[in-house]
């Protein structure tokens, strides 16, 4: 089987399923994990232009897509072109397991898929006291921008403990926010992510002091892992992890 990936975190997936390296023979730049099982690996160009000559030229059996990271356009174009795409479309956690058993079967690694899934489900079911603290998860600077809990990341987020205001419910899930909306929200805190901006902590220290000079509270910020944040699939399991510990110990002493 020959597998192109236009999804850095379902790139990482196929090596955790076991694909085996040489069957994966395109993928974008941002497919860097693992290290070692990308590195010889053909770039076909980004998750929103991939060169389409260039994937048709690597006669794939299957190209790896998500509904929201890869555009409308390229799939048409991949089926045009005799490609059969596999997308997946995740919105939550509790979407994940499913995804990863359909992969799993799709690539000849059932069995990885389900103890992946399966692993998943049982992080989902452990018992989480959804009291934290009232956060924005902040991904772009200028303008800036937060997740909303409608979206993969933001119930990542919910589903750790956290509470995630939905600061624009008829907009896309990214809303752009001004320190009116993290007064009127009454957010506590900023978890500033590493992507795709990668926020350094005095970025957080400028919006909180204007928020301060606003008449608004003194919010808290913490730099978060990106990846965790976004990265779904079989990174679901960590992120899960880790944003449920992050919340333990926000609740416990807030920054």
């Amino acid at each position: 089987m020959r597998i192109v990936s236009l999804v850095p975190s379902l790139t990482k997936t196929l090596a955790d399923l076991g694909l085996p390296k040489e069957q994966l023979v395109g993928r974008t730049p941002w497919c860097i994990h693992p290290e070692e099982y990308v590195l010889d690996v053909s770039v076909i160009g980004g998750t929103k232009t991939p060169n389409i000559g260039k994937i048709v030229a690597l006669q794939p059996d299957l190209v790896i897509m998500d509904k929201e990271e890869n555009p409308l356009e390229v799939f048409n174009q991949l089926k045009e072109n005799g490609i059969e795409p596999f997308v997946s479309k995740v919105e939550s956690p509790e979407d994940v397991p499913d995804m990863l058993r359909l992969l799993g079967e799709k690539i000849n690694c059932k069995q990885k898929g389900e103890e992946f899934a399966m692993a998943i489900e049982h992080e989902l079911g452990q018992k989480t006291d959804r009291s934290g603290p009232r956060v924005a998860a902040m991904i772009w600077h200028d303008p800036l921008m937060c997740v909303s809990p409608t979206r993969y990341s933001g119930a990542l987020l919910e589903r750790c403990g956290f509470i995630v205001p939905d600061i624009e419910p008829t907009g896309n899930g990214y809303p752009v926010v001004t320190t009116k909306h993290l007064i009127d929200h009454l957010i506590e805190g900023l978890l500033l992510s590493s992507e795709p901006h990668n926020f350094a902590i005095e970025e957080g220290g400028a919006i909180s002091e204007k928020v301060v000079q606003e008449g608004g509270p003194n919010i808290w910020n913490v730099c978060i892992n990106g990846e965790a944040l976004t990265w779904f699939g079989t990174h679901t399991l960590h992120g899960l992890k880790v944003f449920k510990a992050l919340c333990e110990d926000l609740k416990m002493s807030a920054p």
